[in-house]
């Protein structure tokens, strides 16, 4: 039997506009992206404990959104740590990072991975005096930003944040790139 544009597939994967997730998923990969750390600060549940847990995760869905005011994106996965912690926790940080720093962007992209106390371990990093996250060290970048605006987004949350502080602490190497399902280098 021939597969028309009518009779699309059974399968879930397939939508009603006739796209499969493994369609839009290659079509997409072909997007080279930046990669970046986003971090935050999870306050300690019993304000007399201990100080609370810091969290990161790896992203690809970061753009610049607007000069005037400073303003950014990031979507996340709805319903993951970061999107719930930032749900509730409006300040966070972003590390755009350097082509050597491949290492750290595939430990926060674990899926089981071990928690993030262990991750941030043996990562050179200063918290940010705006939002107290993590900034990571050699970055080519470090911004700290205050949650704006959340929008549901199929899957995922777009959280528009306000730019606090941006610096520029390393110009050294190049930026890590996200390019068919790998992490790359420029050039």
């Amino acid at each position: 039997m021939l597969n028309t544009p009518s009779a699309a597939p059974s399968t879930p994967s397939v939508h009603a506009e006739g796209v499969s997730n493994d369609e839009f998923r290659a079509a997409m990969s072909r997007l080279a992206a930046g990669v970046v750390l986003v971090t935050a600060h999870e306050p300690a549940l019993d304000p007399e404990g201990p100080g609370g847990e810091d969290v990161g995760m790896t992203a690809t869905a970061f753009v610049s959104v607007s000069l005037d005011p400073p303003l950014v994106l990031v979507s996340l996965r709805e319903g993951s740590r970061m999107d719930d912690l930032l749900d509730e926790q409006p300040l966070w940080g972003v590390s755009v990072l350097a082509e050597s720093q491949r290492h750290i962007a595939g430990r926060f992209a674990m899926k089981g991975r071990i928690s993030d106390r262990l991750l941030f371990e043996d990562i050179p990093y200063v918290r940010g005096e705006a939002a107290g996250a993590p900034l990571v060290g050699g970055a080519l970048a470090t911004l700290e930003c205050r949650t704006e605006q959340r929008v549901t987004a199929g899957d995922h949350t777009l959280v528009v944040g306000r730019v606090l502080t941006a610096s520029v602490p390393s110009a050294d190497g190049g930026p890590l790139v996200h390019f068919k399902g790998r992490y790359r280098q420029l050039g």
